[in-house]
C-alpha cells in the first residue's frame, strides 16, 4: 500500500477525559504512524473537532457560525497532533482550504503531493472550508483528491454495528459490509454525503477502534479487528 488517508476521532484523542487531548494517546498514535512512514507509506490525516466543539447541538448559534467554529477546532487539533508527530521524529505539514496567516498552508493537490514526496505526514485541517459539510465529507473528499488507496476511520468504537452498541447490548457487528448497505440502512459509518461520495468514487473505508493496542499498524498489516466497508 502506497498512500492512505487516516481519520482520527477528536473524542478518541481525548481519551477518558472526553475533552481536549490525552497526550499519551496522541503519542501512541504518532509512534504507530511513524512505523508506517518508515515502511514507505504516505499518510494523510484528517482530525475531527468533537473534543473541542459540538456547536450543532446549540439552538442559540447560527449553523454557519457553529460550523466555522468546528473548522477552527480541527485546525487546533492538527497543530497539536502535528507537533507530537514531530517530537517522535516525523516531518509534517498542515493544509487548510482557507488562509490562516502563517499557521498553515493553503490546500492544493500539487502541494499535498509535493509534501508526500518529501516523506511528510500531511494534515488536512478545516474540513471542506464550507459550512454544512462534516469532517466525514472532508476526509472522503481529500482521499479522492490525493488518490489515497483506502480511508482508515479510527474511532472510539471497534467497527460498524447494525445499531448503537452503547444503547443495544445485542447490536450485531459487521466484519464486512458494502457501502450500498451502509447507505440503505443508514448505518452511520460516516454521514450520508460522505457515504455517497465514497461509493461513487470507489473509496473503501476500514473502521476500527483507535484505543485498541497498535490498531493502526495492525490494520495496515492485516491483523484487522474492525469492519471493512467495501465498494
Amino acid at each position: 500500500m502506497k498512500r492512505i488517508m487516516l481519520k482520527l476521532s477528536g473524542e478518541a484523542l481525548a481519551g477518558e477525559k472526553k475533552q481536549g487531548f490525552d497526550e499519551e494517546t496522541v503519542r501512541k498514535v504518532a509512534l504507530q504512524v511513524k512505523q508506517l512512514v518508515d515502511d514507505g507509506i504516505e499518510v494523510g490525516i484528517v482530525i475531527g473537532g468533537g473534543n473541542f466543539w459540538r456547536g450543532r447541538s446549540s439552538e442559540n448559534i447560527d449553523r454557519t457560525k457553529a460550523d466555522q467554529i468546528g473548522m477552527l477546532a480541527t485546525v487546533m487539533n492538527c497543530i497539536y497532533v502535528s507537533e507530537i508527530f514531530r517530537s517522535v521524529g516525523m516531518m509534517t505539514n498542515i493544509l487548510t482550504p482557507f488562509e490562516i496567516g502563517s499557521f498553515t498552508k493553503l490546500f492544493s493537490k500539487d502541494r499535498a503531493n509535493k509534501y508526500f514526496s518529501k516523506g511528510m505526514v500531511v494534515f488536512f485541517a478545516g474540513g471542506t472550508g464550507h459550512p454544512y459539510f462534516s469532517t466525514d465529507t472532508g476526509v472522503v473528499l481529500r482521499a479522492i483528491e490525493v488518490e489515497a488507496e483506502v480511508i482508515l476511520l479510527a474511532k472510539a468504537v471497534d467497527g460498524v454495528y447494525d445499531s448503537d452498541p452503547r444503547v443495544n447490548p445485542d447490536a450485531k457487528k459487521y466484519d464486512e459490509v458494502s457501502i450500498d448497505e451502509v447507505i440503505e440502512k443508514n448505518l452511520q459509518v460516516v454521514d450520508m454525503t460522505a457515504s455517497i461520495m465514497a461509493r461513487d468514487n470507489k473509496k473503501e473505508m476500514w473502521v476500527f477502534d483507535l484505543n485498541e493496542e497498535n490498531s493502526i499498524v495492525n490494520t495496515i498489516k492485516g491483523k484487522f479487528n474492525g469492519t471493512k466497508v467495501t465498494v
